[in-house]
């Protein structure tokens, strides 16, 4: 018997489709995983796709010829979707000018005219090819198979994915796209950023890194804790089972999306009297000066202007108080277990092959250095390399989505076949370098 825990992304989509009693919608989003299993086995479904700052090639086959894509014009995401897209003519393809977008870039609401004029066109022009049937939903919330759902306007549906860490999503748009579409925005845990961020949380050599840090900064019973950009609060649950209950847990995030998962989290696994979740900004904490005993970071420094998250971090933690930050290495190779050629290994392995960072965020060695300039002492220097295998399914289809589009048809093969292999000598794994560090507040 199936599971609701056992449902794949594109059954739960599919499934919600015609608990709707919608047989075809339009659909538009960021991350593949939320979108690429629906295109394979239902692609008459979907009417149309507008995808966001992300273009696999090997993915989009089934419904190439209604497809759109948004990036920004400047920075690695751009490059990497004009090199998607010379492979693919025809596809209708618009960037934002003047606009570098990263995963939590706000693009929603800092270009909201252009990204719902793009989106606007490009539906009313493939409206005679992939003609969804108009519907009148009343305006409700609801949830279906993890998915949860908001139903605005009327006409052809129009489904919404996540927008990745973009912190208003789809907001801003909805008025405007409401007036055409009867726009059915999602969210849950099963997609977007929410479903990598609980993965990655869960996944045995993430938790083991955490789990280092948290010893590391001597957590005792009683002591008041803070996390700085929370995302979904996984970690916090982690550590209100660890510690069961014995410490005041404090979650804050600068994104409304993430905040709103961390809570519903929280109340399905119970813990929410034990965890707090916070609207605030990493740059400029919401607490006055000496109010934790630890105040820790994970993976969100490289996204802020690192010196003041560092020196806000340090006021907010009481004397003797402990700093404890991860930051996502691009420093550092990515080892991987795969048999690859010499020139594929060194081209997948590279430092900074994955990932992004704001322009004043920290994503390098000079987290250490950082530390003590924000004066922070006893300051112990952790070097990781996370590795993710076959269990941790979700994460690794993430990062695959980040790589495989950086590379050659003929790479790609070559990628596939060496991970076949791995997978069934049962040896494959994928590693995420991160940098560590744990300092006292004197």
């Amino acid at each position: 018997m199936t599971t609701e825990a056992m449902l794949s992304v594109q059954d739960r989509l599919f499934g919600l489709l015609r608990h709707l009693g919608i047989d075809r919608a339009h659909f538009a989003g960021w991350s593949a995983r939320d979108w690429s299993g629906l295109a394979a086995t239902h692609p008459d479904a979907i009417s149309s796709l507008t995808l966001v700052n992300n273009l696999d090639p090997r993915l989009v086959e089934p419904v190439v010829a209604r497809l759109m894509v948004i990036t920004g014009d400047r920075g690695p995401a751009a490059e990497t979707v004009r090199n998607g897209v010379s492979r693919l003519p025809g596809i209708h393809h618009v960037e934002l000018p003047n606009y570098n977008m990263l995963g939590w870039s706000d693009v929603a609401g800092e270009r909201k005219r252009e990204f719902a004029e793009a989106m606007l066109q490009f539906l009313a022009r493939v409206a005679p090819y992939g003609a969804s049937e108009n519907v009148s939903l009343p305006e409700q919330e609801g949830e279906f198979a993890g998915i949860t759902y908001r139903i605005r306007g009327a006409g052809p549906p129009l489904v919404l994915l996540p927008l990745f860490l973009t912190p208003s999503q789809w907001e801003p748009l909805l008025p405007l796209l409401s007036e055409h579409y009867c726009t059915i925005t999602l969210g849950g845990a099963a997609l977007g950023a929410v479903a990598i961020l609980e993965a990655r949380g869960h996944a045995a050599g993430y938790l083991q890194m955490v789990r280092t840090l948290i010893e590391e900064a001597d957590l005792r019973p009683g002591e008041a804790i803070l996390e700085v950009g929370c995302g979904t609060g996984v970690l916090d649950r982690w550590l209100a089972r660890r510690t069961a209950g014995a410490n005041r847990i404090t979650g804050i995030d600068i994104n409304p999306y993430l905040l709103r998962e961390a809570g519903a989290l929280a109340r399905q696994e119970g813990v929410q009297d034990t965890i707090e979740f916070r609207d605030g900004n990493a740059e400029s904490l919401p607490f006055t000066d000496n109010s934790f005993d630890v105040v820790m970071s994970v993976t969100v420094i490289e996204e802020a202007d690192a010196d003041r998250m560092l020196a806000e971090m340090v006021r907010v933690t009481k004397p003797g108080g402990r700093v404890a930050v991860i930051a996502r290495a691009l420093d550092i190779g990515f080892p991987m277990n795969l048999q690859l050629s010499a020139e594929l290994k060194a081209k997948v392995e590279a430092p900074g092959v994955i990932g992004q960072i704001s322009p004043k965020g920290c994503a390098d060695a000079s987290l250490y250095g950082r530390a003590r300039h924000a004066g922070l002492t006893q300051i112990k220097m952790l070097p990781q390399l996370t590795a993710f295998d076959r269990a941790d399914q979700t994460v690794l289809q993430w990062l695959e989505g980040a790589l495989l589009p950086k590379l050659s048809q003929d790479e790609v093969r070559e990628w596939q076949t060496a991970r076949a292999k791995a997978e069934a000598e049962g040896t494959f794994f994928m590693t995420w370098p991160h940098h560590c560090a744990v300092g006292t507040k004197a």
